[in-house]
């Protein structure tokens, strides 16, 4: 998003839209919402009559002669009504981290299962930098919006007009001036908070561009630091850096300037409310204790609008990142489910077959037309083909990351489509091209698909997967801890503990997708009768650019051009 289009003149109407979207799709915010006005009216009840009773003692006490004993009633109603008034004010801010609380997760929890279930590899499409920007430091922003902002909106929607209905009866011309100027703040706050909001978007937007492209630096440092190009980065990133606190200090001039008008306009609305009651109590045509009320009142009835606007600079980061979750939210799903899904097959027990299946993504032509594929039950069929032929694409809808335009991909004559996306996966051992490796230990990782195995069986697969040597080179051995905030592992051993995990599970379909792309020939030879093993009995699907994996195969099919045909040139020329 440019500068110049954060600033359109929609920007405050998305804002608005985003608000009322929070509130529709989540039932913790309606709850909160709910809470929150229960206590502002009850926040408002106490302001009134702290006010009235103040004003009816002081007024006893030095125009009537009253004792203590006389004013002490009235003191214990003002000391209940001060405690009531200290605990509305808790109530706001614990009501209100709670209900943030809730409504981040709800918030969070959708994202990861639209990325991760509706939209799976759509992370690679996403900046992710930015989005982990939202998802964590942006959707923890909300927090302002609901403990801070939320409770002050309801305030100065109730306070003001509860206490013109108070003062009115009292004098007629305070309550108008009172209505006259309080409305100028609102004005005032929404022509200053249109300019703050496309301040704080902008100053949002840098910040996401540093983080995405910090994140990328970090992830690629290796490269860069093997190319000599690490030192150049320090100085792309105090430029964005720079921009960033630009952008922040702008915002925050903004901000001080606008409480800056804000406190200007209550105060000079006071300051003409006390000016015409003092007249007319120096006329005698006002007693004070009517004076005294409208005199306490009058601040009370501008502090909830002055808050508003301090509150709203609070809150517009939140805003901003709510809006991207939701520009993500409303990313169409790319695997859908029948509304009433069937138990998913399994592949031992019939073949897998793609019929007629078309396929193409959004900004290319199509990867293929009418393809046909068939993998029977126990079948090893190895793909071969020039790259970007559509060999990782043929395993994406196999996994059911995407589905095809046209056509249907069966298992025993059960169309995947019919079945749940995470059902169908769980009877699936997949080791892509560059394996996911959590943060936590290696004995952990390699349980991923077969948490149960057997301590007997781990230490089998440790050696045929080739990490004998990484286990035995470490004190801590399987308990090592591996990925983030642990031992970085490179690419290749990444790619044995992939193997590892596939070969570990009871999995009735393998899936490897250029499985020994990141090792050299001598460790892809080591690992040979590894892929014998892990194909022997079950279904699987094998691609590769390189001889070693096709051994395993049962029949090997050339991708290209659209078309799959078979390859026995190819097999001829594999060593066994």
């Amino acid at each position: 998003m440019t500068q110049t289009q954060s600033r359109a003149p929609g920007a405050g109407r998305r804002a608005r839209e985003t608000q009322r979207r929070l509130a529709r799709s989540s039932r913790a915010a309606r709850k909160h919402l709910i809470t929150t006005v229960g206590i502002g009216l009850s926040a408002t009840a106490l302001i009134i009559a702290q006010a009235t009773l103040l004003a009816l003692v002081i007024s006893g006490v030095f125009m009537e002669g009253k004792s203590f004993a006389d004013v002490a009633p009235l003191l214990l109603w003002l000391g209940f009504v001060s405690i009531g008034r200290g605990l509305t004010s808790a109530g706001f801010e614990t009501s209100g981290r709670l209900g943030a609380a809730k409504v981040m997760a709800e918030l969070r929890t959708r994202l990861a299962e639209h990325l991760l279930l509706k939209r799976p590899g759509a992370l690679q499409a996403e900046h992710s930098g930015e989005l982990v920007n939202s998802a964590v430091g942006g959707v923890g922003a909300l927090e302002n919006y609901f403990a801070r902002y939320l409770p002050q909106a309801v305030l100065a929607a109730i306070v003001p007009i509860a206490i013109l209905v108070w003062v009115f009866p009292y004098d007629w011309k305070a309550a108008a001036i009172l209505a006259i100027t309080a409305p100028l703040i609102p004005i005032f706050m929404v022509l200053i908070g249109l300019l703050t909001e496309s301040r704080t978007r902008d100053r949002w937007q840098q910040l996401s561009h540093l983080s995405a492209h910090f994140l990328d630096v970090v992830g690629g440092l290796e490269t860069l630091r093997a190319n000599g190009r690490a030192e150049a980065q320090t100085d792309s990133i105090g430029q964005v850096g720079d921009l960033y606190r630009r952008e922040t200090m702008g915002a925050l001039r903004i901000g001080f300037v606008s409480a800056l008008v804000l406190e200007l306009l209550a105060m000079i609305g006071v300051a003409m409310v006390a000016t015409a009651v003092g007249i007319q109590l120096a006329d005698g045509r006002m007693e004070l204790t009517a004076g005294l009320t409208i005199l306490l009142l009058a601040p009370e009835m501008y502090m909830p609008l002055r808050q508003l606007g301090n509150q709203f600079h609070a809150s517009a980061d939140g805003m901003a990142a709510a809006e991207r979750i939701f520009e993500v939210l409303d990313q169409p799903a790319s695997v859908t489910v029948a509304p009433e899904a069937v138990a998913a097959p399994d592949p031992a027990e019939g073949p897998i077959k793609f019929k007629g299946v078309s396929f193409e993504y959004p900004d290319r032509g199509p990867v293929f037309e009418d393809l046909d594929l068939t993998i029977a039950a126990g079948e090893t069929v190895a793909l071969v083909g020039p790259s970007g032929g559509g060999k990782s694409t043929i395993v994406s809808l196999l996994l059911r990351l995407a589905d095809p335009d046209q056509g249907r991909i069966t298992c025993s004559g059960v169309d995947l489509a019919n079945i749940k996306p995470d059902e169908w996966r769980h009877q699936i051992a997949w080791v892509p091209q560059r394996p996911t490796i959590f943060a936590g230990s290696l004995e952990e990782n390699l349980r991923l698909f077969q948490p149960d195995a057997a301590s007997d069986r781990l230490e089998e697969v440790v050696e045929k997967a080739g990490l004998a040597s990484l286990v035995g080179g470490q004190s801590e051995g399987l308990s090592m801890v591996i990925g983030e905030g642990g031992r970085r592992l490179s690419v290749g051993q990444s790619q044995r503990v992939a193997l590892g995990r596939a070969l570990l599970s009871s999995a009735h379909l393998v899936v490897l997708d250029e499985p020994t792309a990141h090792l050299d020939r001598q460790t892809e030879e080591l690992l040979g009768l590894a892929l014998d093993e892990l194909t022997a009995s079950p279904s699987a699907l094998i691609v590769s650019h390189r001889d070693r994996p096709l051994v395993s195969a049962d029949r090997i099919l050339r991708l290209g051009k659209g078309r799959l045909t078979d390859a026995p040139d190819l097999r001829d020329s594999v060593p066994t």
